[in-house]
């Protein structure tokens, strides 16, 4: 029992890390180990795609869209591939915030192959994310509230200089306490970063983006293709109600074990995901070629994952087709029914409706081109 009061600013928020036994039980060890190994299948699965660019375009936007969405910053994958290559001045604003996330993860991803996470880069993540010069804010955080009853349950603690030192407390966690296993480290920081709320807003979005961040640095994912906001959004009630009971009992157990089989369930299921998106590859360059053998090549299928929402530009940008060429080439995928032509403001999209269902729908599952073969693809049964 803690002497927390959700009243006041928590500056009694204590240092990193927890006792041992509350962090470290069995229970929790034998779930990292599952863990790992999903992480390691989803590694391998990751690495049997022929351009890594086709999963780092499209599932950091799946991971983008929903974080937001868990902040009420509504969006579609639609409009995110859409804006996702080009200047997103026309996009509304919930696109735009979302593509900013999607933006942080790129640039993070970046940065801690270079080092390790800092406090400095969750400043920059965080003013990536909100599109503004940010700093650790020196004003009072805001107030949680339960929303059926308006009671407040949490007050985060306040003091520039305090959160400062909360701050490095949590960083010299991360990188120094070695002895504690890095899934258990990842969901203990992830906790004492939301306590902290360092910033006057974004502190959930950037928070998750250290979370994959934190997977990336330590070889355990290749790059920011972890769609862990899916878990969170079907378990959000879940998600906030552990992280209140860490404050307010000291919980710790249920807490990591939510963290861990999230990243196991997470992970099986973007493997599952990564595995279909490459069946349906195979598919498109067959169809492709058998259809249209005067147009194939292995580069032009490859760029419809990388650019489901096409424009000519893509395709002469690439070096796929001179843009008369490239006009012809997209023309011709849409009379085969490989894409569908579509008007976005003074221009025409060419959209790749196959992939854009298998990205976004819950089973990963697509269907044949030829009504004549259309049958749902379940990946139980796919030669792989």
């Amino acid at each position: 029992m803690t002497d927390f009061n959700p009243e006041i600013p928590y500056n009694a928020l204590p240092d990193l890390p927890p006792a041992a036994a509350l962090i470290e039980t069995t229970e929790i060890l034998k779930q990292c180990i599952k863990a790992r190994v999903a992480l390691a299948e989803l590694k391998q699965a990751a690495e049997l795609i022929p351009n890594s660019a086709v999963l780092v375009n499209a599932i950091p936007l799946l991971e983008a869209r929903a974080s937001s969405e868990i902040e009420n910053i509504v969006t579609t994958t639609d409009k995110l591939f859409e804006f996702a290559d080009i200047n997103e001045d026309r996009a509304d604003a919930a696109t735009k915030e979302a593509l900013r996330y999607r933006t942080a993860l790129y640039e993070g991803s970046k940065m801690v192959q270079r080092g390790m996470l800092t406090t400095d880069m969750a400043i920059q993540i965080c003013s990536t994310i909100k599109g503004q010069e940010l700093d650790i804010r020196s004003e009072s955080g805001t107030r949680l509230k339960n929303r059926a009853t308006g009671k407040v349950i949490y007050t985060p603690p306040e003091g520039q200089k305090l959160l400062q030192a909360m701050l490095d407390n949590w960083a010299e966690f991360m990188h120094r306490r070695t002895e504690f296993d890095p899934l258990v480290r990842l969901a203990v920081q992830h906790y004492q970063f939301e306590a902290i709320h360092p910033f006057a807003d974004g502190n959930g979005r950037t928070g998750r983006i250290l979370n994959i961040l934190f997977l990336v640095q330590h070889g355990l994912l290749n790059s920011p293709i972890l769609y862990l906001s899916r878990y969170i959004i079907s378990n959000k009630a879940a998600y906030y109600r552990l992280l209140q009971n860490v404050t307010d009992e000291q919980e710790w157990l249920p807490w990591i074990m939510f963290i861990l089989e999230g990243i196991e369930d997470t992970c099986s299921w973007t493997t599952d995901k990564i595995k279909a998106i490459r069946e349906l590859m195979e598919h498109t360059a067959e169809y492709v070629q058998a259809k249209l053998p005067k147009i194939y090549t292995w580069e032009l299928v490859e760029l419809l994952f990388k650019q489901p929402y096409c424009r000519i530009s893509n395709l002469v940008n690439s070096g796929v087709a001179k843009r008369q060429t490239a006009s012809v080439y997209l023309k011709q995928l849409c009379d085969a029914g490989v894409l569908k032509e579509i008007k976005s403001g003074r221009e025409n999209i060419f959209v790749h409706p196959k992939y854009i269902e298998l990205l976004t729908g819950e089973e990963n599952v697509w269907v044949y081109y030829d009504d004549a073969e259309a049958e749902t693809v379940e990946l139980a049964i796919q030669r792989h």
